[in-house]
């Protein structure tokens, strides 16, 4: 299984990841000339190779008209009291997007404020020369951003809208991303908890602590921290909008045999710190029966109805648990109730234990530091009798081999051809490629 490891301990922002990416190409010089045919109106890339704290890094540039743009979000790339003034005289600095508020956009400075809605933007990205998956991608990695911003400013997402330049700099640096994850093909995509930085942010009315708003909407329920030691915003909402879009979970680097490693460098020097977002590819290797420790979380619940708890259990998972397990149990006054069990690794322990506490109505949570054993696993293709193709899992370690054909798969086939479940599955001949 290929996996792809993204380091957020110097946060994350667009350019930086998909700079990142850039160095797991085989042909980095080939991926920036396709990137600069997207078909983006008036937007050429470029690289060029820097180095942060002596570590060597690639910045992927992107021009509008021949001029860099980094105001609408690139906080690595800028000081967050470096103003880009609104054509009414409103300071922004952070903010991709604000409110539409009727007055003239035209005029001596309608060149460089123009304003485009959520609509028009997906426009553009229809018309891009892109892979419709790609297209599709893009498109919902923007609506990511601006519900978020539509959330922080209490407005609907009709009524907000982006700078003109800023959002075909967005545009690029999502496009990129989203480009270089279809050409990278990771099967999952694991991160580690998101470092968003500190002090404040100047945004379109004041100074805000960070994380900025839309970017605290985004990492809802993504494992997220402040170490304190970098006074500045390190995580943007384009960053913050990829990862969650591509991330499948949030956790420790896995266990992993590495093929390729790539820096993306954040525009500024950070004293003592290398302002790097790193990016690990290679094969997936479980923990090939291995020992690892794990915390255990348990509560009991009687008071929640089976819908609340199934809800409650998604977000505990999307919080980074590894399994959550609901037992039946008889409570006090021989009330029926359920005991839940959740797994997590050491680095999600704080946010699944905040989504214990948020989602579901337990006073108490037990905990206990666990040691399991897991096999590695792996997924490939089987071929049917039939010639139909499905997913299959293979686990092994230990001396154990088992396989497990993909039921949702299998489900198709069987519904499609009108035979039975047990037929689709007997017609299943060897082992899966891999």
């Amino acid at each position: 299984m290929k996996t792809l490891y993204i380091d957020c301990g110097m946060g994350a922002a667009g350019d930086m990841l998909s700079a990142a990416l850039l160095e797991l190409m085989p042909n980095p010089d080939a991926a920036v000339a396709r990137l600069s045919s997207f078909g983006i109106e008036g937007v050429a890339f470029s690289r060029e190779k820097t180095s942060r704290c002596g570590i060597a890094a690639t910045r992927l540039l992107v021009k509008v008209n021949g001029v860099e743009e980094c105001a609408h979000e690139h906080a690595h790339e800028h000081s967050h009291e470096h103003l880009h003034e609104h054509v009414h005289g409103h300071a922004h600095v952070h903010e991709l997007a604000h409110l539409h508020d009727g007055h003239d956009h035209h005029g001596h400075h309608a060149h460089h404020h123009a304003h485009r809605s959520l609509e028009q933007v997906l426009k553009i990205v229809e018309g891009l020369d892109l892979p419709p998956k790609v297209k599709e991608d893009v498109a919902s990695v923007y609506r990511l951003i601006a519900d978020a911003e539509s959330k922080a400013h209490g407005r609907a997402v009709g009524e907000i809208h982006f700078h003109e330049v800023g959002a075909l700099d967005a545009v690029a640096d999502i496009s990129a991303t989203c480009w270089l994850m279809s050409e990278l093909a990771p099967d999952e995509v694991v991160a580690s908890p998101v470092n968003v930085g500190g002090g404040t942010v100047r945004c379109a009315h004041g100074v805000m602590s960070v994380p900025a708003p839309a970017t605290a909407a985004l990492l809802e329920g993504v494992p997220a921290y402040s170490d304190g030691a970098v006074p500045c915003e390190l995580c943007t909402p384009t960053g913050a909008a990829l990862l969650r879009h591509f991330v499948h979970r949030f956790g420790a680097m896995p266990l992993m045999r590495a093929c390729g490693t790539g820096y993306g460098a954040g525009g500024r020097e950070i004293e003592g710190r290398a302002n790097l977002l790193r990016c690990t590819i290679g094969e997936g290797l479980g923990s090939s029966g291995a020992d690892e420790e794990v915390w255990e979380l348990a509560c009991n619940i009687d008071d929640m109805t089976g819908e609340d708890m199934a809800f409650a259990g998604e977000r505990i998972m999307s919080a980074g648990a590894l399994d959550v397990a609901m037992l039946p149990a008889t409570m006090k006054k021989g009330r029926p109730g359920v005991v839940m069990l959740v797994l997590c690794a050491k680095a999600a322990h704080d946010a699944v234990l905040d989504a214990v506490f948020r989602h579901t109505s337990t006073l108490g949570v037990r905990e206990h530091l666990c040691r399991r054993h897991v096999l590695a696993r792996h997924e490939g293709v089987a071929t049917l009798a039939g010639g139909e193709t499905v997913r299959v899992k293979t686990s092994e370690g230990r001396g154990v081999v088992r396989e497990k054909l993909e039921h949702d798969d299998l489900a198709s086939v069987a519904r499609a051809s009108g035979a039975s479940l047990a037929e689709v599955r007997a017609s299943f001949h060897g082992s899966a490629g891999r």
